[in-house]
């Protein structure tokens, strides 16, 4: 029995206390009051913020993104050109380059004709020069041979002349003859 009352005057812990209930009703208000009128504007207020600086950085981020892709096909463009122009000017290069060799080569070719007609010029002059000498060598060789042979002196010029001239046609004529002798063999 006594276990009985003691149980009985205890309260039981399923049913509620409604002073309690509604105590804690009351202050549950308050604060939801409290909250919804002073805390869930500054809530929502950090949140559109938030919202707005998310969605203005995304469309700066797309705005930069935008402005990137210009920049780089703008660069890419000038790049192209770049490469255009180097192009052009590679292949003008190798023109003037061609065009100045090809110069060159005709003024060396020209210049080796120049000096080689010189040289045949020089050539020349120097084998009538020496065909001159030696013709007057041969003469006065010819004419103090002649004069030992003849016995009598060959000292008038008219005379030494002819014998010269003689002499020499009769030179020239053996060896016309003797170069077609031996061509012909």
């Amino acid at each position: 029995m006594l276990h009985q009352l003691a149980a009985s005057s205890s309260p039981n812990p399923l049913v509620p206390n409604w002073t309690e209930v509604i105590v804690g009703g009351i202050a549950f208000f308050i604060v939801f009051f409290a909250l919804w009128k002073v805390l869930m504007p500054r809530i929502m207020k950090t949140l559109e913020d938030r919202t707005e600086a998310i969605e203005g950085g995304i469309q700066k981020a797309e705005e930069a993104q935008i402005e990137a892709n210009r920049l780089r096909e703008q660069f890419q463009a000038q790049l192209a050109e770049a490469r255009h122009d180097a192009a052009r000017q590679r292949e003008q290069a190798i023109e003037e380059g061609a065009r100045i060799i090809a110069e060159k080569r005709s003024e060396a070719q020209e210049e080796a004709s120049r000096i080689i007609a010189a040289a045949h010029a020089q050539i020349d002059a120097d084998r009538q020069q020496a065909f001159a000498s030696l013709r007057t060598e041969v003469g006065t060789l010819a004419v103090q041979l002649a004069s030992k042979i003849v016995g009598e002196s060959l000292d008038d010029e008219a005379r030494q002349s002819r014998v010269v001239d003689r002499f020499l046609t009769d030179l020239d004529a053996s060896q016309n003859a003797a170069s077609g002798a031996r061509t012909s063999s």
